[in-house]
């Protein structure tokens, strides 16, 4: 028999990294997990019981609830993981997209419950969700999609999104505090960003859509963050508060984003402008931020 085969529950907690009293509780309400007994009633884990242990935080931590999170985990052993069909981008896209223009939320999520079961977190929204809201945004311009199925998508994307974001205020490492300026009500990109910095260690403090520009100071002075950013589809969003992002530069790195960020010209240095790719932008601030803090 594998020496994985026969785990007792101590040994489970500590390769899963998760207490015996919650496991138990997870095996008992979700059937999570699948003992086997020794000859004297003892129950015995297997090498697979770690593996979807692992699986169902990975979830947990993605956003879903425990129930989901354990039915997911459950329904992907060591086996079935080795012989999942690759990650396909622009299949995963169409599927997405043929969902939410039918305003069917349910399968929405299904296939986003599938894709976070075989790509990363970046890969989701590099590939997958940033991709397909160009491309909608595109078709809504040219009328080939209405108003409607436009906001639709948008609203369930963001709401699970959100979800996603869970918790991402904790931990130890930097901080970003992110913003749209005032009149800016488009944080898609925004909440993008964020998670894709949260996938680096960092900390997030949102402030979301339409927020003045004294609370974002406030919050800057308040927490010490790493990082501002503030983002906007359109320059004039983003023009009035150049003086006041002069002047935040002066205490704290300070970035611009979002379609507007192209074309707005600050009141001195100081302010960084970041691409459209959320996941690339998050890769290149973590550097910058790595490098200014070493020795």
């Amino acid at each position: 028999m594998p020496e994985d085969s026969h785990l007792r529950i101590g040994e489970l907690s500590r390769r899963a990294g998760v207490s015996p009293e919650l496991l138990r509780a997870w095996e008992r309400r979700y059937g999570l997990l699948q003992p086997t007994r020794s000859p004297g009633g003892l129950r015995l884990y297997s090498g697979e019981d770690v593996e979807r242990v692992r699986l169902m935080r990975e979830h947990m931590t993605r956003g879903l609830a425990a129930r989901e999170a354990a039915a997911l985990a459950a329904r992907t052993t060591v086996g079935d993981r080795a012989a999942a069909p690759a990650f396909d981008a622009e299949s995963a896209r169409a599927e997405l997209g043929r969902a939410t223009e039918a305003f069917d939320e349910p399968r929405a999520q299904a296939v986003i419950d599938g894709l976070l079961a075989v790509a990363t977190l970046d890969a989701l929204l590099r590939d997958v969700v940033l991709p397909y809201l160009r491309d909608l945004g595109e078709r809504w311009e040219r009328g080939q999609v209405s108003t409607a199925q436009e906001h639709f998508a948008s609203n369930v994307l963001r709401g699970r999104l959100l979800g996603l974001a869970r918790g991402w205020g904790r931990g130890s490492g930097p901080r970003a505090v992110l913003a749209c300026p005032p009149g800016e009500r488009h944080d898609l990109g925004l909440i993008m960003f964020g998670l894709a910095l949260r996938e680096r260690g960092w900390r997030i403090d949102y402030l979301g859509s339409d927020t003045p520009p004294e609370s974002i100071a406030e919050v800057a002075r308040t927490t010490g963050p790493a990082l501002v950013v503030l983002s906007a589809v359109t320059p004039d969003r983003l023009s009035p508060l150049a003086s006041e992002l002069a002047d935040l530069a002066h205490r704290h790195a300070v970035a611009v984003a979002g379609a507007g960020a192209r074309d707005f010209r600050p009141d001195g240095p100081g302010v960084l402008t970041l691409t459209d790719d959320p996941v690339a932008e998050a890769e290149r601030v973590s550097a910058l931020v790595a490098a200014r803090e070493t020795p």
